[in-house]
């Protein structure tokens, strides 16, 4: 059972990493500490569940590659999760070697579950931002209102990290949500258009 559960950890690591991660995000450094972790992750718990030593040494290892990870580098929120995900399926796919089926259904689940959660089309048009802002506001309204002016955007929650009197700047964090993009009537921009090519 050890080559089927390779072969479907290499195949569920290449749909996470590429057909998913990368096409979607174009960071090809991540792309590689993807597979180079998911495949470390494999064969390291496969060989500690061949040799019974444990699985605790499994996740103890899962919990120290994931600190490591997240103190050495600066990533996104959304870069967590596959990072995680990564993971996630070579400690399912070694542990679950011998139970084929469940295997492929937590493979499903988690690479199905990602897939939709960073779906470029879900959520599109709520955005998180932080705002240097060259104005301290003691008005929570008239925050409100300068950050969607500047914004051209309903604000939701504005949350103030920094306030600096002395050089006169607020740092903010916002969510806000972006306005549907208003397409134009087709009567009118094709009239000038068909006039001009007329002319021509």
């Amino acid at each position: 059972m050890f080559w089927f559960a390779l072969a479907v950890n290499t195949t569920a690591i290449t749909l996470l990493s590429y057909a998913i991660y990368f096409r979607r995000h174009g960071r090809r450094d991540l792309l590689l500490a993807y597979v180079a972790l998911n495949t470390g992750i494999f064969a390291v718990v496969s060989m500690l569940t061949n040799q019974e030593v444990g699985l605790a040494v499994g996740f103890g290892l899962f919990g120290v590659l994931s600190i490591l990870r997240l103190r050495s580098d600066l990533i996104s929120q959304g870069e967590i999760g596959y990072y995680f995900t990564a993971i996630a399926l070579g400690l399912v796919n070694a542990v679950a070697a011998s139970v084929p089926w469940v295997l492929l259904g937590l493979n499903v689940l988690l690479l199905s579950g990602l897939y939709v959660a960073d779906h470029p089309r879900l959520l599109s048009r709520h955005e998180r931002r932080l705002l240097t802002l060259d104005v301290v506001h003691e008005d929570p309204v008239a925050l409100r209102q300068d950050l969607e002016a500047r914004l051209r955007a309903r604000v939701g929650r504005i949350e103030v990290t920094e306030v600096d009197y002395v050089r006169d700047l607020m740092v903010v964090d916002v969510r806000f949500r972006v306005p549907r993009p208003v397409s134009a009537p087709h009567g009118r921009g094709s009239a000038p258009l068909m006039g001009w090519m007329g002319g021509r």
